[in-house]
């Protein structure tokens, strides 16, 4: 009988804390119009962190979120960084970045939400049909710079806080809120390294709000690629190719020979050794790729392409995402005016860049390219001269699906909008997803509400509607499943 009594006893508790009420939905539901109004005065603030001249605006736009934080009653640090040094020796102050916490109960788990509150330039000039800082609903679409990357995201976030604050924050919820995330988050690395024996000592999850889905059903992100960026230069010097074409090594020629060994006709990565780090595909993984909706007629549509080199769904969301991938991206030096011109010119400089996957250090991958360069231009038998030269790489980044905030969100997910969710792997690079896995050791997982469409760089970004209402629903959910996994 006292089995049977802790038993319903712990069931009860189970239940109370396992999936929001429908009172927490509701509340959601009611107070949705005030939600698109917050974004609206966010959008309105022109964060523009690529422009020095907008620094005000961007420490204007932390100290809002500062504000609604506080409002949440969160205790918030703003944490002043070092200067910025601009290209022309002049020094700015950086943005400060919030460190905050919301609920401390040494009982409960820890989950810290990371975002940004800076945004890409903007104008209407661009080609926006909207005002770019007037926040505009449209076909049930919400307009406007940041309103998904990362604005809206993390306003959602907030939302969803503060409906479940009208019954109960059944976890603890740090913050970290950046301005200089779309200039490279100069600064922040240095900070997370600094704090994490204070500000992540206690934390167990740490949640990406900067996110999208590949396709209108909810997805998770679990990994990314990492990427080496190279650059070849061939020199001599400037010739008229009326009288030296035909009977020198010309640097351009050379240049294309050795950009022309890099991939064969099927993409595949000509360099020695690349692909033996990368990891067998096992079926359990492959299964995760065949429930993934990814519509590639769709896709081809969108952007006016008339086929993918993989034929099948899952052979071209593996080589976007689990397979390493070269893209050469331009020749600098050589003409490209309009007209006609015929030096030869001296100096060229080749670009290109290969994304990494898990297993692949950047270090191992630039002298496996240096070394194949080099004994391919001795090939040649040239006199010009060639040097290799590459950026500081990013690793990729890979969590496990079965770790508590995995499942969590994925019950979530099922309970807002009633099917499975998509296990991501993004093609592209989050240089700060990495830094937080190899600094602090902790779970790491991007769950955002962006959609496949939102346009976070372009014209007419937006947020639909539909993503950031559900997608507060989905961050309560969250919270609350996360309580109990």
């Amino acid at each position: 009988q006292t089995a049977l009594v802790l038993a319903m006893l712990f069931m009860s508790l189970t239940t109370a804390v396992s999936v929001p009420s429908d009172q927490i939905f509701q509340y959601i539901e009611e107070h949705q119009d005030e939600y698109v109004q917050r974004l609206k005065d966010w959008v309105a603030i022109e964060s523009d962190s690529t422009d020095p001249e907008k620094r005000h605006l961007v420490i204007n736009m932390m100290l809002l979120a500062e504000e609604r934080i506080r409002k949440l009653g969160g205790t918030v640090e703003m944490v002043d960084l070092d200067m910025q040094e601009l290209p022309n020796g002049n020094k700015i102050s950086l943005p400060p970045v919030i460190l905050a916490n919301i609920v401390k109960d040494p009982k409960k788990p820890t989950v810290c939400f990371y975002g940004h509150m800076d945004v890409q330039p903007a104008k209407i000039e661009d080609g926006w049909s909207t005002e770019p800082y007037i926040l505009t609903e449209k076909n049930g679409n919400l307009y406007g710079r940041g309103a998904s990357d990362d604005k809206g995201q993390v306003l959602a976030v907030l939302n969803a806080i503060e409906a479940l604050q009208k019954h109960e924050l059944p976890v603890n919820v740090k913050i970290l809120l950046e301005g200089m995330e779309e200039v490279g988050s100069i600064g922040l690395n240095t900070l997370v390294k600094q704090r994490n024996s204070t500000f992540f000592s206690d934390v167990d999850y740490i949640v990406v709000t900067d996110s999208a889905w590949l396709s209108n059903k909810p997805g998770i992100t679990y990994g990314t690629r990492g990427i080496c960026y190279f650059f070849i230069e061939c020199a001599k010097r400037d010739l008229h190719s009326g009288s030296f074409g035909g009977i020198l090594h010309e640097a351009m020629n050379d240049l294309i020979f050795l950009l022309d060994t890099l991939v064969d006709s099927s993409g595949h990565i000509l360099i020695p050794g690349i692909y033996e780090a990368v990891a067998p595909l096992t079926e359990k993984e492959k299964k995760l790729y065949e429930g993934i909706e990814y519509d590639l007629d769709q896709i081809m549509a969108k952007y006016g392409l008339e086929e993918f080199r993989n034929k099948t769904k899952e052979e071209l969301l593996m080589q976007r995402s689990r397979y390493p991938s070269l893209s050469i991206h331009g020749i600098e030096g050589a003409f490209s005016a309009p007209g006609a011109k015929t030096v030869i010119p001296a100096k060229v400089t080749g670009k290109f860049s290969i994304r990494l996957v898990p297993n692949m250090e950047p270090s191992v991958v630039e002298k496996q390219v240096t070394d194949y360069l080099n004994k391919k231009f001795t090939e040649l038998n040239s006199p010009n001269s060639i040097k290799v030269a590459s950026d500081t790489g990013s690793k990729p980044w890979l969590s496990d699906i079965n770790e508590p905030q995995y499942l969590a969100a994925r019950k979530a997910i099922k309970r807002v909008f009633g099917k499975e969710a998509d296990m991501i792997r993004a093609g592209g690079t989050i240089p700060i997803a990495t830094h937080f896995q190899e600094v602090t050791r902790k779970s790491i997982m991007l769950l955002g509400i962006g959609g496949p469409d939102d346009a976070s760089h372009g014209q007419d970004e937006k947020i639909s509607r539909y993503n950031f209402i559900e997608g507060t629903k989905l961050y309560a959910a969250f919270l609350q499943e996360l309580a109990t996994v």
